[in-house]
Order: C-alpha cells, then sequence, then structure tokens
C-alpha cells in the first residue's frame, strides 16, 4: 500500500508553521495514544504514521527534500524515519510527549525522580489573650538534617554508594509486554539507583539525623481552636534535590478563667446579691487587655439570667476590622447566711408584699434538730 501525504495524515496545509505541525500532531497522538488504545493495532498503526510525518515535517532539512522528491526523494537521501516499534518513538520524542503529557514518557530510559519531603505536626496552645490579639512563638521541633559524617550519600566515610546493577542506576525495573512496557521500582534499591555496602555509622545509611529546630510561628490576630497555620518549606527534606514538606502548626486555646468564647463574642457571668439587683448598681467587667475593665450599669429591678452587651470589646475578627462583643450575664445570688437584722428586715419586706416565708419558730426548731 502507497503512503499517505505526511500533510493529509497530521490534517495540515503545506504552508503550516512548526506551532501548527506541533498541535496538529498533539492532538493525534493524543487520540491514538497506545495507554489509551490498549489492544488495539490500528490505533498503535496510526500512532506511529503520524509520528512518522512529523519526524519529517518537523525537521526543515527533511521537510524541503519531501516538498520536492516525495517519499522517494527522503528514501533516496537517506533520509526515512523508519520507526520499528512505538518505544523508538518515544525515544526519538521524549521532550515532546513530556510537554504533551506532563510527564516523561515512561518508556526507554529511566529517570529517577526526587520525592517531596513529609509535613510535621505541631500542636501550640495559646492563651485567650494571645488568641485574640496575636502573638510570635518560638517553637523547636525534631526535623531530619543532612548527616555532616557521611555528606547526606549514607555511606561510611571513605567509602562511597555503588551503582546497582539490577536496575544500573535507574532505579526502575521495566518489564516488556507486547508493545507496552511496565515500569516498576527497582526492589534491590527501593528506586535510589544506588546501593550502599558499607553504612554510615552515625546515620546508619539514611543519609539523615534527626535534630532539633528553632522556628519562629506568627499568630495572627483572632485565630480559634483547631486553625493550622502552614509554613512552606519547614517540613521534612525532600529526596534528590526534591522540596521539603510543610509544617502545619495547629493551636489550641486554654480556657479562660472568666470568659467563654463563642466565635468572636465573650461571655461572663456577673454575680449579683438581691439588692443591687433589686435597687440597681454598677460592676467592673475586666477586658481581654491586662489591667483594663468597663463600667457596667445594671438597672433596677434586673432578673437573673438578663443580658447586657458591651460593644467591640471581643475577640478581633481574623480577616477584616473589628471586634465581637461581650455579652454579660446576670447572675443573682441568694445569701446563705442572714444575720439576724437582715433577717428582720427581709421578714419585713414579705409581710409588706404579702408573701408567705417561714416561722422563726419552724426555723429554730429546725436548727435545733440539726445541731442535736
Amino acid at each position: 500500500m502507497p503512503k499517505r501525504d505526511y500533510y493529509d495524515i497530521l490534517g495540515v496545509s503545506r504552508s503550516a508553521t512548526p506551532e501548527e505541525l506541533k498541535k496538529a500532531y498533539r492532538k493525534l497522538a493524543l487520540k491514538y495514544h497506545p495507554d489509551r488504545n490498549p489492544d488495539n493495532p490500528d490505533a498503535e498503526q496510526r500512532f506511529k504514521e503520524a509520528s512518522e510525518a512529523y519526524e519529517v515535517l518537523s525537521n526543515s532539512e527533511k521537510r524541503s527534500i519531501y516538498d520536492r522528491f516525495g517519499h522517494e526523494g527522503l528514501s533516496g537521501h537517506g533520509a526515512g524515519p523508519g520507526f520499528a516499534s512505538v518505544d523508538d518513538i518515544f525515544s526519538s520524542f521524549g521532550d515532546i510527549f513530556s510537554d504533551f503529557f506532563g510527564f516523561s514518557s515512561g518508556r526507554g530510559r529511566g529517570r529517577r525522580r526526587g520525592r517531596v519531603g513529609d509535613d510535621i505536626r505541631y500542636d501550640l496552645t495559646l492563651t485567650l489573650s494571645e488568641a485574640a490579639f496575636g502573638t510570635q512563638k518560638q517553637i523547636v521541633i525534631q526535623r531530619k538534617h543532612v548527616c555532616e559524617t557521611c555528606g547526606g550519600s549514607g555511606a561510611k566515610p571513605g567509602t562511597a554508594p555503588q551503582t546497582c546493577r539490577q536496575c544500573r542506576g535507574t532505579g526502575e525495573m521495566i518489564q516488556s509486554q507486547g508493545i507496552f512496557s511496565i515500569r516498576t521500582t527497582c526492589p534491590y534499591c527501593r528506586g535510589a539507583g544506588q546501593v550502599i555496602l558499607d553504612k554510615c555509622p552515625t546515620c546508619r545509611g539514611t543519609g539523615t539525623v534527626r535534630k532539633p529546630r528553632s522556628v519562629s510561628v506568627s499568630v495572627p490576630k483572632g485565630v480559634d481552636e483547631g486553625l493550622q497555620l502552614r509554613l512552606t518549606g519547614e517540613g521534612e527534606p525532600g529526596t534528590l534535590g526534591a522540596p521539603p514538606g510543610d509544617l502545619y502548626v495547629v493551636l489550641h486555646v486554654e480556657p479562660h478563667d472568666v470568659f467563654v468564647r463563642e466565635q468572636n463574642d465573650l461571655h461572663c457571668t456577673v454575680p449579683l446579691t438581691f439588692a443591687q439587683a433589686a435597687l440597681g448598681t454598677q460592676v467592673e467587667v475586666p477586658l481581654l487587655e491586662e489591667g483594663q475593665h468597663e463600667v457596667l450599669t445594671i438597672p433596677r429591678g434586673t432578673q437573673s439570667g438578663e443580658r447586657f452587651i458591651i460593644r467591640n470589646k471581643g475577640v478581633p475578627y481574623l480577616r477584616g476590622s473589628g471586634r465581637g462583643d461581650i455579652v454579660v450575664h446576670a447572675q443573682v445570688v441568694t445569701p446563705t447566711n442572714l444575720t439576724r437584722k437582715q433577717e428582720e428586715l427581709l421578714r419585713a419586706m414579705a409581710e409588706e408584699g404579702g408573701e408567705k416565708v417561714a416561722e422563726k419558730s419552724v426555723l429554730r426548731d429546725i436548727f435545733h434538730k440539726i445541731k442535736s
């Protein structure tokens, strides 16, 4: 069967630019890629055909010969592509497939890749004031560092790692099944491409040792329980030049002696005597700012459970300006130990209001029985 015209194969005109050729080939390569069309000989053939056409037309010298003399001209000049297998195509266009698919061809020569370092978690406890107004904390984490004894090689000083004989330094094993190749991590060197015969006595062949590291953490205002701060690059180091992991600082807030936080509002309880609640009073409510307080007026006839709001004195908002409120809950406290005069005054008030209370004799009898 005569060969098809290369321009027809790619679906471009004879005046197509290199970018247009590349775009057309990308479209066909994606469509007929062997990994997307398993056990499909027709797709494999079309994939080879498109690759052959692109190999010629992307080369200015070969394209010029083809435009003048056609397929015979290429054969006569020894310039025919002659792809024998899909692996040959991947070998020739490794960079192209890396651009197209975002990864290496997966065939032909192996490529060792580093692994991004692991992330580290650190739990940091704050006071309510620190969480509200922000703070700067210096923490110490345990992190891997390059072993100073072996310089990170993992080998005993005076020796060096040896190239793995099984994978020949690629870190991968390739098993061919028909037109496909299966790539797996080398079980002998675990993907490192090297084996250490004499391990470093300090790091025991790992190339790293764990040491403390001091890290400065900036805690913004308005943070709350469970919030995570991410410090990029402060995690474990990567391998083979890969970037390190991140440090995640998980925040916890200690309980406060006065306030209970609900989002950005602070709730507190103010105890009032019966007289204060009935006649009204002024109380000092402490603020989160150390040594500061707010004077709150309690009106006459305040009932237990009533709430009073002190605006914009709560926790600052994490994003934006402004603060929450302080919510004051009134709690009328019943006295437990009355003097004789206090009791007489209460009885007089009860009689004035027509209220029924226990008789004095009854109270004395009960007290006498308990005492006995």
